[in-house]
């Protein structure tokens, strides 16, 4: 694709109607958790929207993130995405190979320096100079730092490229690193990054972030760890299925005990839900058919930095031991969260330094859940999301 054309273009050649398509966008709004109000703009935005070249390296990893992709339902925003991007380089998905290929994705780069998308799926190893995994008689290292260069943004699909994944657990043999760390080291140029951890993540999150980057050309708020909130801003725990026997202390002892038959809470068996930071248990998967708790198997956290060395699988939290710079981070990050939940929502009308705010902190949730206060009543928190705010809040009291 040597010019890009509008995505509107694309849609009448594809002969897909103007009702599927505001189909679509009330998906992708709705996935997004955008307001009502935002469905005529971000319409009218992906219409007028550039498909963008993308390209997708794939490095030390399994191809399940791809996977999750490419096998969701049809039709679904996941299948039309392809639609809305020119999709010109990928290990699995691409028909062209060796020198055919290479000669492609240097194409793309030349042609839309500074304009393409890069996907980025699985661990990059760093150790022994980066030999553990190379491409075309480059490392992993190379291709990546010649890739982003040019690239207007990074998506890490998945938790190796988010955080390192398994390929990273101890004792990292080939030193497999994250896309972050490797911006943070300088080995790679910064430029905008948003995390989608998983193993793997779901395919609404992939391509909902597409969308939302096409419609407005940023991406959705992101919480300390680059993540979209809207995905991975409350606990799989605390929206899950099986929630309200955690709360009468109903629990499964063994997995084929008469509590595991009856559906009670996994968390003796290792659930990892509450202090995992995902949105299986509300989008599901297979079609919206089930998550991994409602099928009987207890939440690995594998959304959650380090979660290959976060204690057994089959052991309760209540048995894992966690140091005081493991709490203090998580004490950080939920003030972090705070922080961006007061910005996003609160800081436009309230004043801009929070510390200045002359509600008591101890009020906050009962006047946000009230709808006593006109301009608070679109405003829709979770439980979880008003702790952080109280915990950010009161912190700087």
């Amino acid at each position: 694709m040597l010019k890009p054309e509008t995505f509107e273009n694309y849609l009448i050649k594809k002969g897909i109607s103007r009702r599927s398509f505001l189909k679509i966008c009330s998906t992708i709004a709705s996935l997004l958790a955008l307001p009502s109000d935002a469905l005529p703009a971000l319409s009218k935005k992906l219409r007028q929207a550039v498909r963008p070249s993308v390209i997708w390296l794939s490095f030390q990893e399994c191809t399940g993130c791809t996977e999750s992709l490419t096998r969701s339902h049809a039709p679904t925003i996941e299948d039309l995405i392809f639609n809305y991007i020119s999709l010109d380089y990928h290990h699995t998905l691409q028909a062209a190979s060796g020198e055919a290929a290479e000669t492609g994705r240097l194409e793309a780069m030349k042609n839309f320096y500074g304009e393409y998308l890069l996907i980025v799926d699985g661990s990059i190893p760093i150790g022994g100079g980066g030999v553990y995994s190379t491409i075309a008689g480059k490392t992993n290292l190379q291709m990546l730092k010649e890739c982003t260069e040019g690239a207007k943004a990074v998506i890490a699909i998945g938790s190796c490229a988010a955080y390192g994944g398994l390929p990273a657990a101890n004792p990292n043999p080939t030193g497999a690193t994250s896309v972050a760390t490797l911006m943070e080291m300088g080995l790679i140029e910064k430029k905008t990054l948003v995390n989608l951890p998983g193993c793997p993540p779901m395919p609404v999150a992939i391509s909902s972030v597409l969308a939302h980057f096409l419609a407005f050309n940023r991406f959705p708020a992101l919480d300390e760890l680059n993540r979209p909130l809207n995905f991975y801003g409350n606990t799989v725990h605390e929206r899950c299925s099986r929630y309200h026997f955690y709360q009468q202390e109903k629990f499964a002892e063994k997995f084929d005990d008469e509590g595991a038959r009856q559906g009670w809470c996994l968390y003796k068996l290792g659930c990892k839900g509450p202090i995992t930071h995902n949105a299986c248990s509300t989008h599901k998967w297979n079609q919206g058919t089930s998550s991994p708790i409602e099928s009987g198997y207890p939440c690995l956290g594998c959304s959650e930095p380090g979660f290959w060395d976060k204690g057994s699988f089959y052991q309760s939290l209540d048995d894992v031991k966690y140091s005081e710079a493991m709490i203090s981070n998580e004490v950080e990050a939920n003030i972090e969260e705070g922080q961006l939940l007061y910005e996003d929502n609160c800081a436009y009308c309230h004043s801009a330094d929070p510390s200045e705010l002359e509600t008591e902190v101890k009020n906050i949730s009962e006047k946000l859940q009230s709808s006593s206060i006109r301009s608070h009543r679109k405003l829709e928190f979770s439980n979880d999301q008003l702790n952080l705010l109280e915990k950010y809040l009161g912190s700087l009291k």
